[in-house]
């Protein structure tokens, strides 16, 4: 081997940064943020609104959010396999800019709810998560037009 290939056999890479989802802590806690989130939707009259907009079975849309975070996070992208981004899939659900607040009311408290989360990170996924549904409101004063 010459000097110069074991020179640069020897030079490490730099170190990759950790990911969001990895410093949130994974799919436990991205499913802990999700589990939370309708269990708030669910049980609390403050998100009515919210909830009227959903089937009565959490579970599929449950699980889809719990997807989109994953991919969203930096983690695994399963979420991405469904061809159509978040604000497409939303785009025919009638969204007031009330249920989005509600929407990122809940999703604030549910990542406040975990513990060991780091504040700043919670707080800056509340939000650009909050920006988000805030953004898909599309009918109502303060809605986009499209």
């Amino acid at each position: 081997m010459t000097q110069a290939a074991a020179q640069q056999d020897s030079v490490e890479s730099p170190p990759r940064s950790a990911t969001p989802y990895e410093l949130l802590g994974g799919s436990d806690v991205v499913s802990a943020i999700a589990n939370r989130f309708y269990e708030l939707m669910d049980s609390e009259p403050q998100y009515a609104e919210l909830r009227a907009l959903h089937a009565p079975d959490l579970g599929p849309v449950r699980q889809g959010l719990i997807e989109f975070m994953n991919a969203w996070l930096g983690g695994p992208k399963d979420w991405f396999s469904r061809g159509k981004c978040v604000v497409s899939l939303h785009g025919p659900i009638a969204i007031t800019t009330q249920v989005g607040s509600q929407w990122a009311d809940a999703m604030a408290r549910a990542i406040a709810d975990q513990p060991g989360v780091d504040r700043a990170l919670g707080l800056a996924m509340a939000e650009r998560l909050g920006d988000m549904a805030m953004g898909m409101a599309n009918t109502g004063e303060g809605a986009k037009r499209g």
